[in-house]
């Protein structure tokens, strides 16, 4: 169970969130600049609360009353940001190992393989080649081999879709929700695409200008909270 509550004030925006997500996709839907990103960033421990609470199962990761803040590579979270991140001199093989201690998961409490997750992601055939050589779908594809080698207790996702085009979206977007049926971990994804909420979520945390408008269950009351932003 992944719970927050996040107060941060910014300059011309005050965050202030409360969210309870068990399983699933988890969507964070709002214009540009409702704080989406913050959010992530603030789950990942890339940036700090003010105030507040955020834990995962038994493991709290920040508390403002405790004087908790674990620093983010201690957090086994998975991040795939907006513009994948990707480095260029780096084979996709490489990119994906990126952040594994070593370099090598043996007698690291790793169970899954770089081949694996390769594998599982359609990119084996593409090891050696570099991000210069592959197309935004196959970028994706590699972002999230790397975010998935870590083999992270949650799975965050800055509008890992935007850049794509509508085919290729599509296709990762029914891919996405079978990864998460496989990994069986939250993932929490941000968007500002309507269709993308209604393709994905299993439940909607309604954002504006940081603060919460409405969340929701289940994919059927998305319809009736939508009309409200």
């Amino acid at each position: 169970m992944l719970r927050a509550e996040i107060r941060k004030k910014l300059p011309g925006i005050s965050i202030h969130v409360k969210m309870a997500f068990n399983q699933g996709i988890l969507v964070l839907f709002g214009p540009s600049g409702a704080g989406k990103t913050t959010i992530l960033n603030c789950l990942a421990g890339l940036q700090k609360p003010d105030a507040g609470l955020i834990s995962l199962d038994e493991k709290v990761f920040f508390s403002s009353v405790d004087g908790i803040d674990t620093p983010a590579r201690k957090r086994r979270i998975g991040y795939v940001f907006q513009d994948y991140a990707l480095f260029p001199h780096m084979t996709v093989k490489d990119n994906a190992l990126y952040g594994i201690p070593s370099r090598c998961k043996k007698d690291k409490d790793y169970q899954t393989s770089v081949l694996d997750v390769m594998d599982m992601l359609k990119i084996t055939h593409l090891q050696e080649r570099y991000p210069g050589q592959l197309s935004g779908g196959e970028k994706q594809r590699v972002a999230l081999a790397r975010a998935l080698m870590v083999e992270p207790d949650l799975l965050l996702l800055d509008e890992p879709l935007s850049a794509l085009d509508y085919t290729t979206r599509k296709n990762l977007q029914a891919e996405l929700r079978q990864l998460q049926k496989i990994w069986r971990i939250p993932f929490v994804l941000v968007t500002h695409s309507r269709k993308e909420m209604h393709a994905l979520a299993d439940e909607v945390l309604l954002l504006d200008r940081g603060k919460q408008t409405g969340c929701l269950c289940t994919d059927r009351d998305i319809p009736r909270l939508e009309a409200a932003v």
